[in-house]
């Protein structure tokens, strides 16, 4: 019988697709406040992969990724999408509209993991309508796509993102030993 054990802690990825940015600075220290210092963030990339977010968001908005210094344990991933979808509408216009989604993930040496409320076939439920999916897994020295693997996640310059986050996460674990 196997014995279970405390789960390794993950890097907090957060994928962040944005129209607010001269908001940026202010989110950032949000994220901060709720999360802990940002070890990595990339460079704001375009984001031509679908048009599903330019109406509410009055835009075609950038998507960057960010990296945070401190390790999450795994299984807090609902909470911390819980509270993401609460710092959404921090950032919301007077209707309601976002101009910030904010899509937390944790990274592991095998995988990288998103929180998501849509359910899916795929999806693991968490909980509070929170589910899990994995997004891409570590195979081969590189990260793969799986058939629902999201459009801008399966793309070169996000995969190679994650391979440098992934090679900071291994770092990270070896400071907090």
């Amino acid at each position: 019988m196997a014995t279970a054990k405390e789960f390794r802690r993950c890097a907090l990825v957060m994928g962040v697709l944005s129209t607010a940015e001269q908001r940026h600075d202010e989110l950032l220290s949000v994220l901060e406040e709720n999360f802990g210092p940002v070890r990595t963030e990339s460079r704001h990339l375009d984001f031509p992969f679908t048009d599903y977010y330019d109406s509410e968001m009055g835009a075609r908005p950038v998507r960057y990724l960010i990296l945070f210094e401190n390790l999450v344990d795994p299984s807090l991933l609902a909470d911390i999408k819980t509270r993401t979808n609460s710092l959404e509408l921090l950032f919301a216009d007077g209707d309601g509209n976002r101009k910030i989604n904010l899509d937390p993930g944790i990274l592991s040496l095998s995988s990288f993991i998103l929180a998501t409320c849509k359910d899916r076939s795929h999806r693991i439920p968490l909980k509070d309508g929170i589910y899990a999916e994995t997004t891409l897994i570590y195979q081969n020295r590189d990260f793969q796509r799986l058939p629902w693997t999201y459009a801008d996640y399966s793309s070169d310059g996000i995969r190679a993102l994650l391979r440098d986050f992934r090679t900071t996460y291994k770092e990270l674990l070896s400071e907090k030993k």
